[in-house]
């Protein structure tokens, strides 16, 4: 099945239960605006408590705060926001639709790649074992053309950004002629800059308001409350801020479900460090975040770190943590090392001194900054991504069947335990009702006792509840029941004392973290 039919039924199996619903939908929707639903809701709250408890609980020297989304707007003047934070925006004449030129130039480049890669499997699969792919890659003249056409874009690219270029951005679409996905055409507009902040005012008449902003980063927050953290958590250098938040961005260019979009949340730690020891750390992290993703069991190889071809104007190194979406790999975290630009500015601006004493080395400065950024949708949208299964399983009498499944990570699934009465009569309800009164306390239980019990496995396997026990006529003599592992289909007959060990092994974030460190 092609990627993009895999992605639509992904976005259709969202809706239709309960993960993530069109915004205000009844009115015909609001662009690039989503709900979560009951199920989604859960899935987003463990994804948070991951990130939270693994950055809060395991490192003794990061803290918490939540700051507001309001904020003065000098803040977004030093932050260098007011005047830089655009994207190069670029209009094709028939279809009267929006694109970002950089992301058309790197979709370019990328197809480049995907067929270098597509001459290599085809050389892989006629050679079988003594298939060099080094060796193939580096003399096979198609790979090679592939490539060469790719490094010249990508230079040209990396120029162009660095200078600011948008005749060049636009020179580079012409030159290789993209063409307009929906019109199909390459008649383009020049390329400008599109500033992506929301703005508003606070005041209660219109001579005395405020122009405000909604924040489109967390991380200022985060600098702004420095000091206050530093002194009242008498906090000493390295330390980190961590902080889960709302932001917004007035995206022009919004798709690709929730991978980009207007509203949306972020989990952002701020981690201070002295001048000088800036880079080892940003290596530390990447690390320690490059766990963190994998320790989730998706598949190693659907990571990879991608450095940024311009850095923004307060980095000195910066890479991104991307994953393979339905629709090529792309960024789900951000890696940076802001020096010491964001302090020093808020510094200037507000004209309070931000520096820390640093006791050992007896002198006071302004600490430099490594930032670790997730956009909590996008982390969302990837987990969906990877546990999106479609099966062919036996049914009844022979015949096949197709089952979708969400193979989620136990300990993120929102619902971890079904109870399910084999028949709605002779005690076996109550005796399921009495599990979940038991378990709740630990879980997310559900009970369902609706149609037969392979439509409630199917029901059950749609949302990814990793565990089913089905309660029958033998539970009632023996507290015996039928436990069924999602994954594998297999049952197993237990005890119901059990129950409680064997999930909780199973959906234990501690065992979890283990694989993080």
């Amino acid at each position: 099945m092609a990627q993009e039919d895999v992605f639509k039924k992904l976005v259709a199996h969202c809706k239709e239960y309960g993960f993530v619903f069109q915004s205000s939908e009844i009115y015909d929707g609001l662009g690039a605006v989503y709900d979560y639903g009951q199920y989604g809701v859960e899935l987003k709250n463990n994804i948070k408590k991951y990130w939270w408890d693994s950055m809060v609980l395991l490192h003794e020297n990061v803290v918490g705060i939540d700051t507001s989304i309001f904020m003065h707007p000098a803040v977004w003047k030093a932050s260098g926001h007011v005047d830089a934070f655009n994207d190069p925006l670029i209009d094709n004449k028939d279809s009267k639709k929006r694109y970002r030129a950089d992301v058309l130039i790197e979709e370019l480049m990328a197809k480049y790649d995907a067929k270098a890669d597509k001459e290599v499997e085809k050389a892989a699969k006629r050679f079988g074992e003594n298939f060099d792919e080094a060796l193939f890659r580096q003399t096979n003249p198609r790979v090679l053309e592939n490539l060469n056409k790719k490094e010249e874009i990508h230079a040209r690219f990396v120029k162009a950004l660095n200078n600011n270029d948008l005749d060049e951005l636009k020179q580079i679409i012409v030159d290789n002629e993209v063409v307009c996905p929906v019109s199909g055409t390459k008649n383009w507009t020049d390329v400008r800059q599109f500033n992506l902040m929301f703005s508003t005012e606070m005041g209660s008449t219109a001579d005395g308001a405020l122009k405000i902003y909604l924040r489109p980063e967390t991380a200022q927050g985060i600098f702004v409350n420095f000091l206050n953290v530093q002194k009242t958590g008498r906090m000493k250098i390295p330390f980190g801020i961590a902080q889960i938040g709302k932001a917004f961005r007035n995206e022009i260019v919004a798709r690709q479900f929730i991978f980009r979009m207007r509203e949306f949340e972020q989990m952002e730690m701020q981690f201070f460090v002295a001048p000088g020891e800036e880079l080892q750390w940003f290596e530390k992290w990447k690390e320690t975040r490059m766990k963190w993703h994998r320790a989730l069991g998706m598949g190693d190889s659907k990571y990879r770190f991608h450095d940024h071809d311009k850095l923004a104007h307060y980095a000195n190194a910066a890479t991104d943590i991307e994953f393979e979406m339905p629709f090529g790999f792309k960024e789900v975290e951000g890696i940076h090392s802001r020096t010491n630009f964001d302090l020093s500015q808020h510094q200037q601006h507000s004209g309070k001194r931000i520096t820390y004493f640093d006791a050992e080395k007896n002198e006071s400065y302004v600490p430099y900054v490594v930032e670790t950024s997730i956009g909590i949708d996008r982390m969302f949208l990837s987990i969906m991504a990877a546990a999106y299964h479609e099966e062919e399983v036996e049914a009844k009498e022979g015949a096949k069947e197709m089952r979708v499944v969400l193979k989620l990570p136990p300990v993120l699934a929102p619902v971890k335990l079904a109870v399910l009465p084999l028949v709605k009569k002779d005690g076996l309800p109550e005796l399921a009702r009495s599990i979940i009164d038991t378990l709740k306390f630990d879980f997310n239980c559900q009970y369902d006792e609706k149609d037969s019990i392979g439509k409630r496995y199917r029901r059950q396997d749609a949302i990814g509840t990793p565990f089913c026990v089905t309660v029958d006529h033998q539970s009632v003599h023996d507290n015996s029941v039928t436990i069924r592992y999602r994954d594998t289909m297999e049952q197993e007959r237990v005890n119901i004392s059990a129950l409680q060990r064997i999930i909780a092994e199973k959906v234990s974030m501690r065992e979890l973290f283990k694989k993080t460190m």
